[in-house]
């Protein structure tokens, strides 16, 4: 059983930076993958970036590369998102998922956990 709780979020104008955190208890956190999703509304949820058990193997959507950086720290339990150069298309609300498994994968389905999630707003 893994628990998930987001933090970090707000309000920033277009061009500022956020940092998530996502701090997870339970034995299984450093074998999971670990992604993270957003869901602006009207939309349906979308992934965002995904890294591996080790933090050796990442991912990301196309439309975040360049931009955001996924993390982990093993030893806190804790996976971060960093946000650099937000737009206001980037605005929604950000969830933390993990997966029973060491490997990432896109698709929502494919996750066992979820945080409750942090909401994002940039302003143009």
């Amino acid at each position: 059983q893994v628990q998930l709780v987001e933090s970090g979020g707000g309000l920033v104008q277009a061009g500022g930076s956020l940092r998530l955190s996502c701090a997870a208890s339970g034995r299984t956190f450093s074998s999971s993958a670990m992604a993270w999703f957003r869901q602006a509304p009207g939309k349906e949820r979308e992934f965002v970036a995904a890294i591996s058990w080790s933090g050796h193997n990442l991912y990301y959507v196309d439309s975040v590369k360049g931009r955001f950086t996924i993390s982990r720290d093993n030893a806190k339990n804790t996976v971060y998102l960093q946000m650099n150069g937000l737009k206001p298309e980037d605005t929604a609300a950000y969830y933390c998922a993990a997966r029973g498994s060491p490997m990432w994968s896109i698709s929502a389905s494919m996750y066992d956990y979820w945080g409750q999630g942090t909401q994002v707003t940039v302003s143009s």
